[in-house]
């Protein structure tokens, strides 16, 4: 790829791995429900914001609206309510590196569900390696009852990944509908899903949020969500699915670096071991380093 294309995909790696940064630092003031219900909403308000100055055509059909509430359910929903429940029981560079099995789940999925995505002797190789760091990151919770809440918190961020597969095999039918429209889309049908349960579960009209959470929470919804989207996309159109893919091997590392940097967290061997295997088993699923030719990217 491009060098300025580079640039983008390390920037969105910063986006998205941020995202764990700043639900970390929101969380001390707000409960998890009211967090992602103030980020997709946000977030939507962004996108359709965008769509209008952009004058992008937006057509409403059965299909469009089918594909705001599937994805809006399985990519926006449901794992970003997962994950931040998981993070109030484990760190966020622990979460980000379970939430990178997300390829190890598509791979699976691909294979049944698709005739091109079959598995192969790599792939099973890459699966092998990659659940091999799931188990062990998971590992660390049954050394002693103390640590069930850990383990639940693992287990929604590992359950948070299964429906980010879910949801890219199942966004595949949606390729004629505009992307910006279907992410707008499926922001707002997830914040819809949330409010009830924002007003009847976190009842957060006594909540006392300070600077930070506030700071967090703007980049959470403009930075982490929609601008994020907007280099997804603008990236997906240049570069391909397939380079696009290696934003999954560099967010973890991102969400890491600002957990160690900035919030004085101390991951344990397990989480780097884990980062390793995972890491080696999506590459080994990639296929580049062991394919001799060239990949093409713009």
């Amino acid at each position: 790829m491009k060098i300025f294309n580079w640039v983008l995909l390390l920037l969105l790696s910063l986006l998205w791995g941020g995202s764990f940064f700043f639900n970390e630092i929101i969380l001390q003031d707000l409960p998890p429900f009211t967090l992602v219900f103030l980020r997709v909403s946000g977030g939507a308000l962004l996108m359709w914001l965008y769509i209008i100055l952009t004058s992008e055509p937006v057509v409403f059909s059965r299909k469009v609206i089918a594909g705001f509430i599937v994805l809006g359910t399985v990519n926006n929903f449901v794992p970003f309510s997962l994950i931040v429940w998981g993070q109030q029981f484990i760190e966020g560079g622990e979460a980000s590196v379970l939430n990178a099995a997300a390829p190890l789940f598509g791979a699976l999925i691909g294979h049944f569900v698709t005739r091109q995505e079959r598995l192969t002797r790599n792939k099973i190789a890459g699966l092998l390696f990659g659940w091999g760091g799931v188990f062990l990151l998971m590992s660390t919770s049954f050394s002693h009852f103390a640590g069930l809440q850990s383990l639940q918190g693992r287990a929604a961020v590992i359950s948070a990944a299964l429906c980010y597969a879910i949801g890219a095999t199942y966004g595949r039918r949606f390729k004629d509908i505009s992307p910006k429209v279907l992410t707008a889309g499926m922001l707002s049908t997830s914040a819809l899903f949330l409010l009830p349960l924002v007003l009847l579960v976190d009842k957060p009209w006594s909540a006392v949020i300070h600077t930070p959470a506030i700071l967090a929470l703007v980049g959470l919804a403009f930075l982490s969500t929609a601008v994020a989207y907007l280099i997804y996309y603008f990236l997906l159109a240049r570069v391909g699915v397939t380079n696009l893919l290696l934003v999954t091997f560099l967010i973890p590392v991102t969400a890491l670096f600002l957990g160690i940097l900035f919030l004085g967290e101390s991951p344990a061997w397990q989480t780097f071991g884990g980062l390793f295997l995972i890491t080696a088993g999506l590459l080994i699923i990639d296929g580049r380093i062991l394919n001799k030719k060239n990949v093409g990217g713009a």
